[in-house]
């Protein structure tokens, strides 16, 4: 495992991840990042990825699709059953299908190689913002869920629902807004256009399997045709 510094980093700079099988970059996204302020580490294969999350926290995993050995899918796919962290992927493909592929998994982003820099810091630095939003501390109702507004966890009893950053974001958006449609080109949010609201109607399907009895017939998360997404609260 490589870290990758920059002059004094702040207490409490974001840690970041980055698992690729390519050295060039690796070195460069780690550089970019720590000049960007960032506390960062590096692996380049899932088995590597895997032995520096069992020691450290990272606020933000950037995730290579094709390597040597376990895919990028696959470790994504892996670390979904016991972990929010927050995933952005990266790949040389760009066809729709992989896209939808990371995000049915349930990554937060997706870039295809090669990319600028300074988008992908932006796509990150938007990630991180949806953490910590600046929304009053609350618990909304959500028939039998409770979900807090600010921390984004949302709970049965005292179960606690597993949930994206993506995910989370949806919900917030929805529960401050409850009973009114949003536009699938809003929820897409910076992204929009159609494999971006394509992306929507898939994290939204996601988000019907955790909070629905019957997800084909949604009583909370119902789609209002021509208009939207709207969310219920009871």
């Amino acid at each position: 495992m490589d870290l990758a510094k920059t002059g004094a980093l702040a207490d409490n700079a974001s840690h970041i991840l980055v698992v690729d099988d390519d050295q060039r970059i690796r070195d460069l996204l780690a550089r970019y990042l720590a000049d960007n302020g960032y506390r960062v580490s590096t692996a380049g294969d899932a088995q590597a990825a895997r032995a520096s999350l069992r020691g450290l926290s990272f606020d933000l995993i950037i995730l290579d699709v094709m390597m040597p050995g376990e895919s990028g899918f696959s470790l994504a796919e892996s670390l979904r059953t016991d972990s929010p962290v927050p995933i952005l992927m990266l790949t040389a493909r760009s066809e729709p299908d992989y896209r939808l592929k990371g995000l049915e998994i349930g990554v937060d982003d997706y870039m295809a190689k090669p990319f600028e820099p300074k988008e992908l810091l932006i796509r990150l630095n938007n990630i991180l913002k949806r953490r910590a939003p600046e929304a009053a501390a609350e618990d909304v109702r959500i028939g039998p869920f409770t979900l807090n507004i600010k921390r984004g966890d949302l709970k049965r009893g005292e179960e606690t629902i597993k949930l994206t950053e993506r995910e989370r974001d949806l919900l917030r958006q929805f529960a401050l807004n409850p009973g009114v449609p949003i536009s699938r080109e809003e929820l897409a949010g910076d992204g929009a256009g159609s494999e971006s609201e394509r992306a929507v109607d898939v994290q939204i399907n996601r988000l019907r399997q955790k909070i629905e009895v019957d997800p084909a017939n949604p009583v909370y998360l119902q789609t209002v045709r021509g208009r939207g997404y709207v969310l219920y609260l009871e």
